[in-house]
């Protein structure tokens, strides 16, 4: 239901979203936060609104012919979300159903498909390149689709995945028939997006933890083992050395790896209600500390999430193909380049690593390996599937695993394993 209290918020942090750099959750957040009178219904609106403006941002300049907000959300509300002007009638001026009316009566026709997909210039002729324009467009089209919201369960507890599917379906009856397994995580469940699940008894006791699918089948590509050494070189907030330790059964040790301290701390929150034990926090000041030197060849599994443009997550995070631009691609590579090359020195011989990112372009991940395997001929690529078939997930036979919302239903994500033999 749109009115005219949620298109005013919605103005206001859409203002505040184009004249700002900071990530559209981090505005969106702070707006509530000094807005605490808004019910949950009305954030929920608001945010739907917000990012969907967002998401469509090209396509609908075009057609407004300018950058206002308010535009935007009206020309969304029509030609996106397909409402008649009199469904809309009651938050509309005289001039604004005027001018909407002028909007609908005129063939606006719109030829490139960047425009009508809403995808920056710099990234279509990419995409155009890797993967020709039918699959192109095909791409495009799904990350337009917000994701589903994703849980990944924790079997270092004691509920199965049917267990936790039973309760959740109880907890939310009217939801029931949406919650469902995921098709390629053996662990995962895929709910609507927005349900509350954050105060769930389930997620309070560290039964479940959000995670997206794709996420969760690069800790099966690692292929952790009980009691070995295993190092997750970029670990963030914890997602996946969580899924780590549950995989290791809480034996051996995990070095959680980063340059943040915030994100760590938000691990070390995850980490009491999950029950692992078997993680160490490490902040590093960069990928050349000493710590890192220290622990050279010390490792059975090393795990690189590496930083990048995040443009697999488009669903979920649209403003990062306005945010990210061609120099931001050029800079992350390079810092990609460093990652991998330092903490491939952690992989003893005969030890595993995994370099992935959440990248849908060739530069971050295809480009990276060939010219680490040129440099680094002592590891070897292993398919993917000589793993993951273990688990019982297959997906595809590729030598990279790559996953895409368009085929998998799941965000972006690219994985390399590879043996260090020597």
């Amino acid at each position: 239901m749109v009115n005219k209290l949620i298109i005013s918020n919605c103005v206001e942090v859409l203002s505040e979203s184009f004249l700002n750099q900071k990530p559209a959750d981090l505005i969106l957040s702070y707006f509530f936060k000094k807005n605490k009178n808004l019910g949950s219904h009305d954030r929920s609106h608001i945010a739907e609104l917000f990012y969907g403006v967002i998401r469509n941002k090209r396509y609908l300049n075009k057609i407004a012919g300018d950058d206002v907000p308010h535009k935007l959300i009206l020309i969304y509300l029509i030609k996106v979300l397909g409402k008649s002007i009199r469904e809309i009638r009651s938050i509309l001026s005289e001039s604004e159903e005027l001018w909407l009316k002028e909007i609908k009566s005129k063939k606006i026709v719109i030829e490139d498909w960047a425009t009508k997909l809403s995808v920056p210039d710099w990234l279509w002729v990419r995409l155009l390149n890797q993967l020709g324009e039918d699959n192109a467009i095909k791409l495009a089209k799904s990350l337009l689709i917000p994701a589903t919201f994703n849980l990944r369960v924790n079997t270092l507890k004691d509920k199965s995945v049917a267990a936790i599917l039973v309760e959740l379906r109880e907890s939310f009856p009217q939801l029931a028939k949406s919650i469902l397994e995921t098709k390629i995580s053996p662990i995962g469940i895929s709910l609507p997006r927005g349900t509350a699940i954050h105060r769930h008894p389930l997620f309070l006791n560290g039964n479940i933890e959000v995670q997206d699918e794709g996420s969760q089948i690069l800790s099966f590509l690692l292929a952790p083992g009980r009691g070995q050494m295993v190092a997750d070189f970029c670990a963030g907030a914890g997602g996946k050395t969580l899924a780590i330790s549950a995989l290791m059964k809480n034996t051996g040790r995990i070095y959680a790896f980063d340059i943040s301290d915030r994100r760590l701390a938000n691990l070390k929150q995850r980490l009491k209600r999950s029950g692992g034990s078997n993680i160490m926090m490490q902040r590093i000041a960069n990928e050349n500390d000493l710590k890192i030197k220290r622990l050279k060849g010390k490792f059975d599994r090393v795990l690189i999430d590496a930083p990048c443009t995040g443009l697999g997550t488009l669903r979920r995070n649209p403003d990062l193909k306005w945010r990210q631009t061609e120099i931001s691609l050029f800079e992350l590579v390079s810092k990609q380049k460093a990652i991998l090359n330092s903490a491939a020195q952690l992989c003893k011989i005969g030890g595993y690593l995994v370099y992935a990112t959440c990248s849908l372009l060739n530069e971050e991940n295809e480009e990276q390996i060939n010219q680490f395997l040129i440099n680094y001929p002592n590891f070897k690529l292993i398919l993917p599937n000589t793993i993951l078939s273990k688990y019982g997930i297959t997906v595809g036979h590729d030598q990279y695993l790559k996953l895409n919302p368009y085929q998998n239903n799941t965000d972006g994500f690219f994985g390399a394993l590879f043996k260090r033999v020597e």
